[in-house]
């Protein structure tokens, strides 16, 4: 997927429908000329509905839709008739999609499952027909209950890629390499910082036709956290992967220090992502001896599987992708 076709945050105003007016009438035959009330209720106004599809993996189709509006319900009618529901509007999104509250900012769900349904704007009540208000002291009531009004709310849709694996480093590090090695995934790839500006999903395969979901997330740098760059943006999308692997390049000048550079950015981020099982993954090991690998295990102090492993050569990737499904299914 192109990086101008992967949208993962979207504003839409969304405007439900106002529910139908309840009838005010009364009974009439050839022997009643004026029976007693018989007014149905006014319809439900139409809701707003996210709806999940794991077809989708992109917010791209709501990018241009900034208006969302649901249709009223009609209104009731004598005999008793009840007035049809306003159409609802069902907008369909990628699985891992969270809806909030654009004006406070508060969460009210997330969409997990594919055919799930979640109401993010209801439309507005119908209103009570006239028969409703009968009573012993009154036969005849003339009034009924208008419809609730539809809400104009503003809203916003944010992905977090959902994926087993999730590719955590600095800039050029080696991840979409890596990605490109293991999956049928064709991340952009270039010996610049910044690279991917996109999250990246590919399917790796492993032993026994078995196969897990990895995610090369945009690389992340010091201060993300607040914002610096696209931060926030790309370290939401480690939420929802269950096991961070850490990639940092064997040439990086302080290996144990850039871990902790990204440890601090995903717990000053999010501190409950540290909760989540970590493997660190040292890339470009062809530019190493054997002496100089087990020169730099001794220098870090990483209490985490480490392996060595080279995108170019394929040095180490069978083993790498023997840890990741060790620690994806013990962490089950």
């Amino acid at each position: 997927m192109s990086e101008k076709n992967f949208v993962d945050y979207v504003k839409i105003c969304c405007r439900s429908g106002a529910g139908g007016a309840g009838s005010v009438h009364f009974f009439r035959d050839n022997k009643n000329a004026r029976g007693g009330p018989d007014g149905g209720d006014g319809g439900r106004g139409g809701h707003i509905i996210i709806k999940g599809n794991k077809q989708l993996w992109t917010l791209l189709a709501l990018k241009y839709r900034k208006h969302v509006i649901a249709k009223p319900g009609a209104n009731g009618a004598g005999g008793h008739k009840s007035g049809a529901y306003g159409d609802d509007i069902i907008l369909e999104v990628p699985l891992g999609t969270i809806a909030k509250d654009a004006e406070t900012g508060k969460v009210h769900f997330e969409i997990t499952e594919d055919g799930e349904t979640q109401i993010i704007v209801p439309g507005g009540k119908g209103g009570l027909g006239n028969s409703h208000f009968k009573s012993s002291t009154k036969r005849t009531p003339m009034y009924a209950q208008p419809g609730e009004p539809g809400k104009e709310e503003w809203k916003v849709l944010e992905l977090k890629v959902l994926a087993d694996v999730g590719l955590v480093g600095l800039p050029n590090a080696g991840k979409s390499t890596l990605l490109a090695a293991v999956t049928a995934a064709k991340p952009k790839i270039a010996n610049y910082a910044f690279t991917t500006l996109t999250p990246n999903l590919g399917i790796v395969a492993y032993r026994d036709s078995k196969s897990f979901i990895m995610a090369d997330i945009p690389g992340i740098i010091e201060n993300a956290h607040e914002g610096k760059g696209l931060g926030i943006r790309f370290l939401r999308h480690i939420e929802r992967n269950a096991l961070l692997l850490f990639v940092i390049a064997a040439d990086d000048e302080n290996i144990s220090e850039t871990y902790k550079v990204l440890l601090n950015e995903l717990q000053m981020f999010n501190s409950e992502l540290l909760d989540k099982p970590r493997i660190l993954a040292i890339s470009k090991a062809d530019l190493v001896d054997k002496e100089l690998k087990e020169m730099l295990l001794e220098e870090m102090d990483i209490d985490v599987p480490i392996l060595f492993f080279s995108s170019i050569t394929h040095e180490g990737i069978i083993k790498l992708k023997d840890e990741i499904w060790k620690s994806l299914n013990t962490s089950l």
